[in-house]
């Protein structure tokens, strides 16, 4: 799948399809009572409308419904007067990736415990990965390696422990639960899940590796969590040039080869504890409590069988320049960013099988839009020059966005920062903002300033156990050294606020019902629309250089750049 195909797509689009789409919520002379703030949000919301509807059967990545969603970006961006700052003089970066579907009615997951078998459930028990390439078969013994972290630089190491040592984990299937020790970093214990994670199963010799989410730690229950097991998985294809960015950005780098990966449903991890003289209460006592957890053999093997089927696919990032007003800093660049993509159409919930990411992320790319245009409509352009920039395959693990990090379409000793959407949540009044990476670089003076100034509350991550630090695309420019910002709207804990955050991930994330007919708050999305334009402006025109803080562990990846 070529550029063409991307540039003929744009030209489908009808233009008046998409003024009528953009125009079917502005109020009309009858509502002229609407605040300004509602009226500039039901022009967010338009977009959202186009990009969310069903005829876009959930934007999946490379898809040609991802693709339409994609032509009217960059039509808008077109409209903004914006510059193509893609490849080959377009709008978009091609990416792509290889594909895996497991087949679970023909996979199989098995104990085997002194000498007997004890079959797991698929779906009910288990569910196995679609990311890692899944070998065909695997026979191994099961550890238990408390919360799987390996922090050498912190001194922590669940890989080389007093009770199993390195050397008793080659061969093995390892076993953690999710979270980590109070005395690590909440950001430090989500980067051990990525990278790091990855190296030490290979450096280790271990053939596999199963997770079990804490209940306290989980968006929704495990059904939901089950229903989402026959998405394709993907992962970035090689390019020739990947060992020249592993070597710039080895946080960024992919851990190629087999490797068994499934997560256990924590209402049936009893089953792997049994025998042991441990229960996995205890450990889920012990990790709620965020106390050191015990490592030890559980005395079963695994035996699997997985079934896969593989193909290809290419999506396409898309990426606007707005140039800089000053000579000096023009060549200089801020990032505003978003992901495109959402899971498509899958498993039935409520009835409806397609999962339209309204506000996961069509919301984040309509606030790019709505940035990009307030920016560049302004009598004075921003002095840095600004890049609006939607990912693909984010919901694959953020891999759009990691491959731009990597690859970036301008001087990467250039970028500035980047300020990042994903599904910010406007579904209550705008009085706080919770900020991912705010702890980590000198973008918080920035972000605290523009709240200041906008009666906004800026606060670092209040539940650092979601892992929500690793789960955006910000992330992927923080392992490639550029200071980096993720937003949602805040809340008290216990408010009324915070049972409604709670309440949207228990039935609309990753949910058919993330739809166009939920709630949302229109004048505060236009508020936090403000917020983030100006803040991206003040970013933009400070003549010093953001950068990580001495106390900011990520500081070591800002040499790489």
């Amino acid at each position: 799948m070529g550029l063409n195909r991307w540039s003929s797509a744009v030209a489908c689009v009808s233009i008046a399809m998409l003024i009528a789409q953009a125009g079917a919520l502005q109020p009309s002379s009858a509502g002229q009572s609407a605040s300004d703030d509602e009226i500039r949000g039901k022009a967010w919301w338009a977009h959202v409308q186009y990009l969310a509807d069903d005829s876009m059967k959930g934007r999946l990545t490379g898809s040609e419904d991802y693709l339409r969603a994609a032509a009217y970006v960059v039509n808008k961006f077109k409209s903004y007067g914006l510059k193509p700052a893609g490849v080959n003089g377009t709008y978009y970066q091609p990416v792509k990736f290889e594909v895996q579907q497991v087949i679970a009615d023909k996979s199989s997951m098995t104990l085997l415990v002194d000498g007997k078998t004890v079959p797991l459930v698929l779906g009910k028990d288990a569910i196995l990965g679609a990311r890692s390439q899944q070998p065909k078969t695997i026979d191994a013994p099961l550890v238990f390696i408390g919360y799987g972290l390996h922090l050498p630089e912190v001194k922590y190491d669940d890989f080389d422990s007093a009770e199993v040592p390195a050397a008793a984990l080659k061969g093995k299937v390892v076993v953690y639960v999710n979270g980590g020790p109070a005395d690590l970093p909440g950001p430090l214990k989500s980067f051990a899940r990525t990278s790091p994670l990855a190296k030490a199963l290979r450096q280790a010799g271990v053939v596999g590796v199963i997770s079990i989410p804490t209940p306290k730690s989980m968006d929704f229950g495990w059904q939901r969590v089950a229903s989402g097991a026959s998405q394709p998985g993907m992962r970035l294809a090689q390019t020739a040039d990947a060992a020249e960015v592993a070597m710039r950005h080895p946080a960024l780098a992919d851990e190629q080869g087999e490797m068994f990966t499934a997560t256990f449903n924590p209402g049936e991890a009893e089953k792997l504890f049994e025998g042991t003289g441990h229960t996995f209460a205890e450990v889920l006592a012990l990790a709620d409590a965020q106390k050191p957890l015990p490592r030890f053999m559980l005395g079963k093997n695994l035996i699997a069988a997985v079934t896969t089927t593989k193909s290809t696919v290419e999506s396409p990032n898309i990426i606007a320049r707005l140039p800089g007003s000053d000579p000096k800093l023009a060549a200089e660049y801020v990032l505003v960013s978003a992901h495109l993509d959402h899971l498509g159409v899958g498993e039935a919930i409520h009835g409806k099988t397609i999962y339209a990411g309204a506000m996961d992320d069509a919301s984040g790319v309509a606030t790019v839009l709505e940035v990009a245009r307030k920016l560049s409509m302004a009598k004075e352009r921003p002095k840095r020059s600004m890049l609006f920039v939607v990912f693909t395959a984010e919901e694959k693990g953020l891999l759009g966005s990691r491959y731009y990090a990597g690859h970036p379409t301008v001087p990467e000793k250039e970028i500035r920062a980047d300020l990042n959407l994903d599904m910010f949540m406007p579904i209550f009044p705008l009085k706080k903002l919770h900020v991912q990476g705010l702890e980590q670089s000198t973008l918080a003076e920035d972000a605290k300033l523009v709240g200041e100034k906008r009666g906004i509350v800026i606060a670092g991550d209040p539940e650092p156990d979601r892992n929500s630090f690793i789960r955006t695309d910000q992330y992927s420019f923080v392992q490639a050294g550029i200071p980096a910002l993720a937003f949602k709207f805040g809340w008290m804990p216990g408010s009324p606020e915070y049972k409604a955050w709670r309440g949207w991930l228990a039935q609309r994330y990753h949910s058919t019902d993330d739809d166009l007919t939920q709630p949302v708050d229109f004048a505060a999305a236009a508020q936090f629309n403000d917020y983030l334009a100006d803040l991206a402006r003040t970013v933009a025109d400070d003549p010093a250089t953001p950068h990580y803080l001495d106390t900011s562990f990520f500081k070591r990846f800002e040499a790489s750049k």
